[in-house]
């Protein structure tokens, strides 16, 4: 009978053994996550401690420690946000101002093969967005040899607050007098956390890529210019975006008086009133509008980034770095006006600060037709994001001893599986206004549409009719993404010679589509030589 009870008790034993998922040690304890047919997966590891209550605002503090395994098999909650595009898609329903948690892909075997790492920030405006998003998903680029990381960071007010009040309190405990740039200290910490530990996972902490789209790219492009995560990561991949653009960032002085008005506003007089409130209540009382993003607060930023570039002072890493063909149609910056030429011109003026038609005849347009096709999109385009990456990348030809790619993705989007909605710009849908403008059919890659291509996540997106030509071009996306995150060079079998754009007048560009090839567009330099004469004193 004896000899009965501990078989049964052997063969418990092995199917308690048979379900249990992977096991890491990492800063705080164990986890164990899930195996998803050889790629194991770690979701919602704590890469901080909770930012809430008295923490509310602080830099990231190191993580608190647990007893026993910690389930590492779904995310974390998502950054509490405002919900400015109506149409992001989240892995998790939750949202909590404790959002501190990143999320792991490897294919490791034998948790010592050094794999290659790629770290991706999303975007979202510095409101929106989360690591959770199924686009970001790691699972397809893990299954061809390197470990994914995305990783969330605080957004809106609880990310990017700057006071005079919380200037003196850093002053005071921290050393430095400035405040702001939460997200970005959150970001440098993911980064740091992943050097210290993606070993564990099987890793090289001396080959970790950052990446990011839109805000995210941006980021990167403020962990290049910034001290907090130097020498964690050694290359960097960027889409659409940077701080280096249109307008220059805040200074702290512009920061503290936006958030001196706001703290008044919410009826409270002192930081600890502030941070009394709950989350929910000071997000529904968080209004964009007059609050920077971003500031030059003494601590991540201590300079202009414009003038770390200029000077050569940012990260000297690789870098590969693009932006889309038709991000936006200047449409939608027109202020709900009809698309006409008499309305575009003085929205042109004031941005530009120059003679309208002059900007106007560098992109071909000339009629209320070209508004709405393709002059139309690269104009919105460039006054949207795409300037701001193309100096990002001037700069850095300039200034960098590292080989810099360029690169333009045009492949459009097929038609949407829906009739009563319509794609938007942070890669979901939004409701179809029946009285909103009509336009014709995409001229190229809208903003954020290249995300799922690069990432080979289309199959998680059911909006739109994917076909052959998209999963070739993605195919040929992530090859590129694979190579220069395995080898710091985007070039390899299979794909068309890239070269760099290093000390050259006129940039060799990748064109990604269908027929992916590398061209100079000399007529698209003299444009944006042009209208920099115009941005860069703004």
């Amino acid at each position: 009978m004896k000899k009965i009870a501990l078989s049964a008790f052997a063969l418990l034993l092995s199917v308690v053994a048979m379900g249990q998922g992977p096991q890491v040690r990492v800063e705080g304890g164990m986890i164990e996550g899930i195996d998803s047919s050889g790629v194991k997966i770690f979701r919602g590891i704590p890469f901080a401690a909770p930012p809430v209550g008295q923490l509310r605002w602080k830099a990231p503090q190191p993580v608190v420690a647990w007893q026993g395994v910690r389930a590492a098999k779904e995310f974390g909650p998502n950054p509490i946000q405002k919900n400015a595009f109506g149409d992001m898609v989240f892995g998790t329903n939750k949202f909590s101002e404790d959002c501190l948690y990143l999320n792991v892909w490897t294919p490791t075997k034998a948790y010592n093969e050094k794999l290659p790492v790629l770290i991706y920030f999303n975007g979202g405006g510095f409101l929106s967005g989360s690591g959770s998003e199924p686009r970001y998903q790691g699972l397809t680029l893990a299954r061809k040899g390197i470990i994914v990381v995305t990783a969330n960071y605080r957004e809106g007010i609880f990310g990017f607050y700057a006071s005079t009040q919380l200037s003196k309190e850093n002053e005071k405990a921290n050393g430095y007098k400035g405040s702001g740039n939460q997200g970005f200290m959150d970001q440098a910490a993911a980064i740091n956390w992943v050097h210290r530990n993606i070993a564990a996972f099987g890793g090289d902490p001396n080959r970790i890529t950052i990446d990011g789209e839109s805000a995210g790219s941006s980021s990167i492009s403020a962990q290049m210019a910034s001290g907090m995560a130097r020498g964690s990561f050694s290359q960097v991949m960027a889409s659409s975006g940077s701080l280096v653009g249109t307008r220059r960032v805040a200074t702290l002085e512009e920061a503290e008086k936006g958030g001196d008005a706001f703290m008044k506003s919410a009826g409270c007089k002192k930081l600890a009133d502030l941070r009394n409130l709950s989350a929910e209540k000071l997000n529904e009382l968080y209004k964009p509008a007059g609050l920077p993003s971003t500031c030059v607060d003494g601590k991540f930023l201590t300079e202009q980034p414009r003038e770390t570039y200029v000077n050569g002072r940012q990260a000297q890493v690789p870098a590969l770095i693009g932006n889309n063909n038709c991000e936006l149609p200047v449409m939608f910056l027109m202020g709900g006006k009809a698309p006409m030429m008499e309305n575009l011109k003085p929205v042109v003026k004031d941005f530009f600060g120059a003679d309208p038609d002059e900007i106007l005849a560098l992109y071909n347009i000339h009629t209320d037709a070209d508004i709405v096709n393709r002059p139309g999109y690269e104009l919105g385009g460039d006054m949207f994001i795409a300037y701001s990456t193309w100096k990002w990348l001037d700069l850095l030809g300039k200034t960098s001893t590292e080989p810099i790619y360029r690169y333009l993705y045009c492949h459009p989007r097929p038609e949407t599986t829906l009739t009563d909605k319509e794609p938007g710009l942070a890669g979901g849908t939004t409701e179809k206004k029946s009285d909103g403008p009509t336009f014709p059919p995409n001229p190229g890659a809208v903003h954020s549409a290249d995300i799922e291509y690069a990432m080979g996540n289309l199959a998680t997106n059911h909006m739109f009719k994917w076909n052959e030509n998209d999963y070739q071009v993605s195919e040929i996306f992530q090859q590129i993404y694979l190579n220069f995150v395995k080898t710091g060079s985007p070039n390899g079998l299979g794909l068309p010679q890239w070269d760099t754009i290093n000390g050259k007048a006129v940039a060799p560009v990748m064109h990604i589509d269908l027929k992916t090839q590398q061209m100079t567009t000399p007529k698209v330099e003299e444009r944006y030589r042009t209208i920099d004469k115009y941005l860069m004193n703004k």
